[in-house]
């Protein structure tokens, strides 16, 4: 592949979701975030320019990330509009969207929005039990991709808070406390309304309350979107039976709402029905499961919603996944298959974090902070969306084969990358002519 035709390709990707941004700032966006994929060294905004053989544009940039016009939220549509155009968007006719919540470190306490935190994975003696770091909640696509893992497209994030350290900025309003369960609904309309068709909403349990579950099935006003969701079940989840559709003999009075109370989910073969056996890819390659469904009524949604509880025996994992899920129509085989497939959301917090220096952001205030965030979101996406261009055009044929690592038959977000590094002097010679005057430092 010739680098003019990489860099049409690349730059045609960044100008689809760039909305929002004046002409000026279309061009400085699409600097910043090729910026970003070419760099391999601390990912601050000088040294992605030292990437691109353009170190003079540090100042620009700079007010750019700091006092440009940035419209975040359009740059969220444009994105979950771009996704809605891939041919394999749809699974098993839903748009599948997911959320989870990452802790990014920071050490000191004068950059703005971060909070402490209890360090659950602090498992060494030697680490501290408590760490100063910004916690993102992050939502995105879920693409399914056929016989491989699903491919995770981060699209939006917001900054969660404690009540007792929550900043207040000196100018502007204040900023409301909110939950992560708030945070994650919210996320979760914006994308329904975006992409205009049914949705479907996966998120792990510690989201599988109330406050999540009932604002997206059962919304309160009439313009808001219904969504889908699929979770795991807590432990003490109360289930029901659905009510029987007539009286028994004798009994007078209405109807029942709630059928009898089914076992709990530790207890999930034991509920009514038979167990099936399939197969499906799950982390990693095709998996034998035995799993077992039934309809019914969950506390949490209510007696007028009926949800699909699903017990399932993966292979090579001891213990059973217990999921429920509004969406009636999926078969207990394919609520495993999607909930598994949400996995790849930490696989994606890994490449941000390692690949595209999110643990290494140098943005002290609140601006450069979220916009810088929200520039790698895009290029990691960006990134995947020229790695499925490049394998419907080209095959496998554009990507390293290690001979050290045989077993290797997928592409990553690495080999994009290091693509990109091959014909780095011909994309930032591209990009220079692009730019023209209006990329020079002083113009």
């Amino acid at each position: 592949m010739h680098a003019n035709q990489l860099w049409s390709t690349w730059q045609a990707l960044i100008l689809h979701v760039a909305a929002g941004f004046t002409h000026p700032g279309q061009r400085r966006f699409v600097e910043w975030v090729t910026g970003l994929a070419l760099n391999v060294e601390e990912h601050t905004i000088t040294q992605s320019l030292i990437a691109l053989g353009r170190p003079q544009d540090w100042k620009a940039l700079e007010s750019f990330a700091e006092y440009g016009s940035w419209h975040l939220r359009g740059l969220q549509w444009s994105l979950v509009r771009r996704i809605a155009q891939l041919p394999n968007r749809l699974w098993y006719g839903y748009n599948v969207y997911t959320g989870d919540d990452t802790k990014v470190h920071r050490n000191s306490k004068d950059v703005w929005g971060t909070c402490t935190f209890h360090n659950y994975s602090a498992r060494c003696p030697n680490r501290a039990s408590t760490v100063r770091a910004h916690n993102w909640l992050v939502t995105g696509a879920l693409l399914p991709m056929p016989d491989q893992p699903a491919v995770f497209l981060p699209v939006a994030g917001q900054l969660y808070f404690r009540q007792s350290q929550l900043p207040q900025p000196q100018k502007g309003p204040p900023i409301a406390f909110r939950t992560k369960c708030q945070l994650l609904v919210e996320q979760l309309r914006q994308h329904a309304k975006d992409c205009q068709a049914k949705t479907l909403g996966v998120f792990d349990g510690a989201f599988a309350v109330g406050s999540v579950v009932r604002p997206l099935v059962k919304p309160d006003e009439a313009d808001l979107p219904r969504i889908a969701i699929l979770t795991r079940l807590r432990l003490d989840a109360r289930l029901y039976a659905l009510p029987p559709g007539e009286p028994r003999k004798g009994k007078g009075g209405p109807l029942p709402k709630w059928g009898k109370k089914l076992a709990p989910p530790r207890q999930g073969g034991r509920w009514p029905g038979q167990w099936q056996s399939g197969k499906a890819f799950i982390y990693g390659r095709v998996r034998e499961v035995r799993y077992k469904e039934v309809l019914c009524l969950w506390r949490v949604l209510g007696h007028d919603v009926p949800v699909k509880a699903v017990v399932a025996e993966v292979q090579g994992y001891k213990k059973r996944f217990t999921l429920v899920s509004s969406a009636t129509d999926l078969t207990g085989l394919q609520i495993v298959e999607i909930f598994c497939a949400r996995f790849r959301q930490e696989d994606a917090f890994r490449d941000l974090k390692q690949r595209l220096g999110w643990e290494e952001c140098r943005a002290w205030t609140r601006k450069p902070i979220e916009r810088t965030t929200q520039t790698l979101f895009v290029t990691l996406t960006a990134l995947r969306l020229l790695q499925l261009e490049l394998q419907e055009e080209h095959g496998d044929d554009w990507w390293l084969h290690p001979p050290w690592n045989p077993n290797k038959s997928r592409p990553s977000v690495l080999d994009v990358q290091r693509l990109l590094w091959q014909h780095r002097e011909g994309i930032a010679a591209s990009l220079a002519s692009w730019l023209g005057n209006e990329g020079k430092a002083g113009e």
